[in-house]
């Protein structure tokens, strides 16, 4: 029996493995020679379950910017040249502190900026009222610095999210040099087609994310995988709150009035809202969230690059006004993503997800009350000990597959030794069967044929029909 490492004893090593009844206790370097053979068929078995999802953080853009050279997406802190930048920054460290974040990001300096200018926004509405005396003037003079520092921000933000694009695709790009370019084709397909690569008669892959990026989306164009999300038309897709996902199908030959479901399909839900997600009137005169057509890695001045990124830019934290638009369509993205894992039969795989966002993992922890379901963590390091802290938190060990460390995270070890190969046929099935025929010895005397069984059976089909409604 292996030395079964706890995840309640504490600090947990540098490398942690469980999966399945594959827990050994790690003291030196892992060999891939000494795992394969254990976490490939776990997770391979994982993979074909009734409902996939897979959940990527900043740790994939980051391993691909790393193989490309590029630099990683800058999450450091920001400045904001206004009064009361302490009391922001104050509140910023009690936001990160609270979420074990450990130091504060841009994203809690953001959440403090916003609460304290809607705190200066409800003062200053009482000079327009007559009310208020000087406090109310104060909070007039000051709302529009802040306004302004935010803006700033957020701008700032969206130029180091495309320049971290504009390096990768500069490397893919590279016609002279053609090694990194393809060294960065195979992480990209390698990390996705094993998830992809389904039966089409089972339910898609569901691919979330908290990323700002279009990196997922740029690896689908590149590996040709069709994308379903809640976005509608062609010239400026808008968001619809319909969980119609309109399925993708075509006819056999040979067969007809029997269409088949596509392969190569995928759904993405980007959690946080992406950087060409605009806030915009609409053709009908209603404000509405659309897709702007921003290349991947644009420059900072396109046109599609908004000046004012406070009034259009749809990230979260959310810097709009109304109460609705900061509702929405966050609200709607974790519907669609607690639907889907929060229900049967899931398994939910992580990667690069550092656990620092209470919202995302209070659906997790929900979707490990289902007995059935399965979350499969993968992560280069523990998240400044997040992780353990919310493996301790759900303590359901068997419902929790756990590949944590260097050796484990790092993207192309992991594609190369441990993630199942795609295959969305039956070819390898039948070729082992065949071998395990001609090495079975003659069970019924000499010179007699071995005797052949049935072929496997044919795994249920989904019901046909041109559209499929995704589970409230």
């Amino acid at each position: 029996m292996n030395d079964i490492p706890t995840p309640t004893a504490g600090t947990w090593p540098r490398h942690l493995v469980r999966a399945g009844m594959h827990r050994p206790k790690l003291d030196a370097e892992p060999k891939p020679d000494d795992h394969r053979d254990h976490i490939e068929p776990w997770l391979t078995a994982l993979f074909q379950a009734e409902h996939l999802g897979l959940l990527v953080g900043s740790g994939l853009t980051a391993a691909v910017a790393r193989a490309a050279d590029a630099p990683a997406i800058d999450m450091s802190r920001a400045q904001f040249p206004a009064d009361y930048a302490e009391a922001a920054e104050a509140s910023a460290r009690a936001s990160a502190e609270f979420l074990g974040r450990g130091e504060p990001n841009v994203e809690d300096q953001i959440r403090a900026a916003l609460e304290l200018m809607s705190g200066l926004r409800v003062l200053a509405s009482g000079v327009d009222a007559g009310s208020g005396g000087h406090m109310a003037a104060d909070a007039a003079a000051l709302l529009p610095a802040w306004e302004t520092a935010v803006d700033d921000v957020l701008s700032s933000f969206v130029s180091r999210v495309l320049v971290t694009e504009q390096g990768i695709d500069a490397v893919l790009r590279n016609a002279e040099d053609a090694d990194p370019g393809d060294r960065v084709r195979r992480l990209l397909g390698g990390f996705l087609l094993p998830f992809a690569s389904r039966t089409a008669t089972r339910e898609r892959l569901h691919i979330f994310t908290t990323n700002y990026d279009r990196l997922i989306e740029y690896a689908c164009d590149l590996l040709g995988l069709r994308v379903i999300d809640r976005f509608v038309g062609e010239l400026a897709p808008v968001f619809r709150s319909s969980r119609l996902g309109v399925d993708i199908h075509y006819n056999p030959p040979g067969i007809r009035g029997e269409p088949r479901y596509l392969e190569g399909v995928v759904r993405v839900t980007k959690l946080h809202g992406s950087i060409d997600w605009r806030r915009e009137q609409g053709a009908s005169g209603e404000a509405e969230v659309q897709r702007r057509p921003l290349p991947f890695g644009a420059a900072r001045d396109h046109p599609e690059v908004p000046e004012r990124s406070r009034d259009h830019l749809l990230i979260y934290p959310n810097p709009a006004k109304d109460v609705e638009t900061l509702q929405y369509p966050y609200a709607e993205l974790f519907r669609d993503f607690a639907a889907a894992a929060c229900q049967p039969n899931a398994v939910v795989v992580t990667y690069g997800y550092g656990f620092g966002d209470s919202h995302v993992n209070r659906v997790l922890r929900d979707m490990l009350s289902v007995p059935s379901t399965h979350l499969a963590i993968i992560s280069y390091d523990g998240a400044g000990d997040r992780i353990r802290r919310f493996c301790e938190h759900v303590a359901r060990e068997e419902q929790v597959t756990l590949l944590i460390g260097p050796h484990f995270g790092d993207l192309a070890t992991l594609i190369e030794h441990y993630l199942p190969k795609p295959a969305i046929d039956r070819t390898t099935w039948r070729m082992m069967d065949v071998l395990n025929r001609r090495s079975r010895p003659y069970e019924d005397g000499a010179g007699a044929a071995p005797s052949v069984g049935p072929e496997p059976a044919e795994p249920p089909r989904r019901p046909e029909g041109s559209a499929e409604t995704t589970k409230p």
